[in-house]
């Protein structure tokens, strides 16, 4: 909520607002709040119509007073935002959204506002519990300046089996990768166990014989080498924080223009075309793209999969180094 509103608030309807629902009128007349968090109030009683209760689809009578008291979010809590989302999927227990790149997906410090988060708590009137109150929702994460597709959890059954599935690695989760380089191998599995980073603290680092390490697997194909670089199929058996970055970076292909594990942050055309002048700058985050997510529903049980394309920035990028651009 950016800013708090006297509280009781009162709307007479007007004429040309006869006929709306209840939760729409209030969505107009308070622009500050989200519909969510509206039905929500009025859910709980803390709307009134002319004193009596009414539900979020009640039509409204021009010349009947709306009394409006809104409860304060709880301070810990992701405030909601209506920043746009693109969703994949929903049902009444599960969503699937495609996270741009540049989104953190929860509150922490230097970025309490812009979340995925935020996004969630506007776009759905239910979420999980289970992650507390700064994850609504969120069964698992994906790291600020990698795209792709996350599970969201409406309930906290949901958001147990989901993560239930996580942990014994039944979920098949699939990434594109753009790395520098172009590994000798068509395909292989990186086996290397990963820890905290012993003096950068925003790092993890590969730590053989350490006790707090844990083992990480990651398989990746060559999908196509595009002369220094090489386009990458990309599934992790475990769900380290920054394995795929690491693991590439450890035997020599770092995610191209990943600046925390390969030392830069952007690239400009003419690097792609092999040094040519032309400073246009074509990328300005990590080239990982969570792609493909394969489950099983947390209710039915059936097998569900979802695919987020490519976006356009890493398409851009193949487009020049394959020449067409």
């Amino acid at each position: 909520m950016p800013a708090e509103l006297p509280a009781p608030v009162e709307i007479v309807v007007s004429e040309s607002a006869a006929g709306a629902r209840l939760d729409a009128l209030l969505a107009r007349e308070l622009p500050l709040y989200s519909r969510v968090l509206l039905r929500r109030a009025i859910t709980a009683g803390g709307v009134t119509v002319d004193g009596r209760r009414r539900k979020p689809a009640h039509h409204v009578t021009a010349g009947e007073r709306v009394r409006v008291e809104l409860p304060d979010l709880p301070r810990q809590a992701p405030r909601p935002e209506n920043i746009p989302l693109d969703i994949v999927y929903e049902d009444d227990v599960l969503a699937v959204v495609n996270k741009p790149a540049g989104m953190v997906c929860h509150p922490a410090r230097g970025h309490w506002s812009g979340t995925l988060a935020g996004a969630l708590q506007f776009h759905f009137e239910q979420l999980s519990t289970s992650g507390g109150p700064t994850r609504p929702g969120i069964v698992h994460r994906l790291d600020r300046d990698t795209s792709g597709l996350l599970l969201v959890a409406k309930t906290d059954q949901a958001h147990f089996a989901l993560a239930g599935q996580f942990e014994s690695r039944t979920v098949q989760k699939e990434y594109v990768a753009i790395v520098c380089g172009r590994p000798e191998l068509d395909r292989d599995l990186i086996d290397l166990p990963i820890g905290v980073h012993p003096y950068q603290r925003e790092k993890m680092a590969i730590r053989r014989d350490h006790p707090q390490s844990r083992a990480s697997q990651t398989m990746y194909e060559v999908v196509e080498r595009l002369g220094g670089f090489t386009l990458l199929r990309v599934l992790p058996k475990t769900g380290r924080t920054h394995q795929i970055r690491l693991h590439l970076t450890s035997i020599g292909y770092p995610v191209l223009c990943d600046k925390l594990y390969g030392g830069r942050s952007r690239i400009t055309r003419g690097e792609l075309r092999g040094g040519l002048p032309d400073d246009d700058v074509i990328l300005a985050r990590q080239a990982l793209h969570a792609a493909r997510l394969q489950l099983r529903h947390p209710v039915t049980g059936q097998p569900i999969e979802f695919v987020a394309p490519l976006p356009a920035d890493l398409q851009q990028v193949l487009e020049i180094l394959r020449g067409k651009r």
